[in-house]
C-alpha cells in the first residue's frame, strides 16, 4: 500500500468521523470546529486528486469564511439550545422514520447501480490530459471558454438572489435613531439651539 493510499483512508476516515461528530456534538461551537476538520480534510482528497485549485478555494472560501463565519454567528448569539433540543425531541420519531426510508431509497439506488458504456471516456473527455495542462488552467478553459454563457447566467442568478435576500430582510424599524447627515447640514442654527437663563441654585 502506497502513502497516496493510506492519505486517501486517512481523510476518508477523517471526513466521515467529522461529519459525524458535526451532527452529535452537544456544544455547537464543536461542531462548526468539526465541520471545518471536514472541510480541511476534503480539501486534501482533492489534493490527492491533482485538483490543487478547487482544494485552495475550499479551504479559503469554506474553512476561511463561511465556517469562520458559522463559529463567530454562533458563540455571539445568546441562543438557549436547551430549548431548541426540547423542541426537536417532540418531531424525533417523524425525523427517524423519513432518515430510514431515505436510507432504503439510497440502499435501492446503489444496490442497482450500472455504469454506463463509455461513462469513463465521456467523463474523461471533459477535461484535456493533466500532463499537457494543468488543473488551474484546464478549470479556467472550461469555465471562461467552453462554458462562459452558463457562468455568467449562474453569476447573474446568484446577484439576484443576494438582492432579493437583502430586500426580503430589510426591515425599518420606526423606534431606531439614524443619522441623517444631510439634515444635520441644512439644520437652522436659531432653531437647533436654544438658549437658557439658568439663576444660580436653579436647575432646568
Amino acid at each position: 500500500m502506497s502513502v497516496a493510499d493510506l492519505a486517501f483512508y486517512f481523510f476518508s476516515l477523517m471526513i466521515v468521523l467529522a461529519g459525524l461528530m458535526v451532527v452529535i456534538a452537544r456544544n455547537p461551537v464543536h461542531s462548526v470546529l468539526w465541520l471545518i476538520l471536514a472541510f480541511v480534510s476534503a480539501a486534501g482528497l482533492f489534493v490527492l486528486l491533482g485538483a490543487e485549485f478547487l482544494a485552495m478555494i475550499l479551504l479559503i472560501v469554506y474553512v476561511g469564511a463561511v465556517a469562520v463565519l458559522f463559529l463567530f454567528v454562533v458563540m455571539m448569539l445568546d441562543i438557549d439550545f436547551a430549548a431548541l433540543k426540547a423542541e426537536m425531541a417532540r418531531y424525533f420519531p417523524l425525523a427517524s422514520l423519513i432518515g430510514l426510508v431515505i436510507l432504503m431509497q439510497l440502499g435501492l439506488l446503489f444496490g442497482n447501480w450500472e455504469q454506463a458504456e463509455g461513462a469513463l471516456g465521456l467523463r474523461a473527455a471533459v477535461t484535456p490530459d493533466m500532463a499537457e495542462v494543468e488543473n488551474t488552467r484546464a478549470l479556467g478553459l472550461i469555465l471562461y471558454d467552453q462554458y462562459f454563457l452558463a457562468f455568467q447566467l449562474a453569476g447573474l442568478i446568484l446577484l439576484v438572489a443576494m438582492i432579493g435576500a437583502i430586500v426580503l430582510t430589510l426591515r425599518h424599524r420606526t423606534n431606531v435613531k439614524r443619522q441623517d447627515v444631510l439634515k444635520q447640514m441644512y439644520r437652522d442654527p436659531a432653531k437647533a439651539m436654544e438658549l437658557k437663563d439658568v439663576k444660580p441654585g436653579q436647575g432646568l
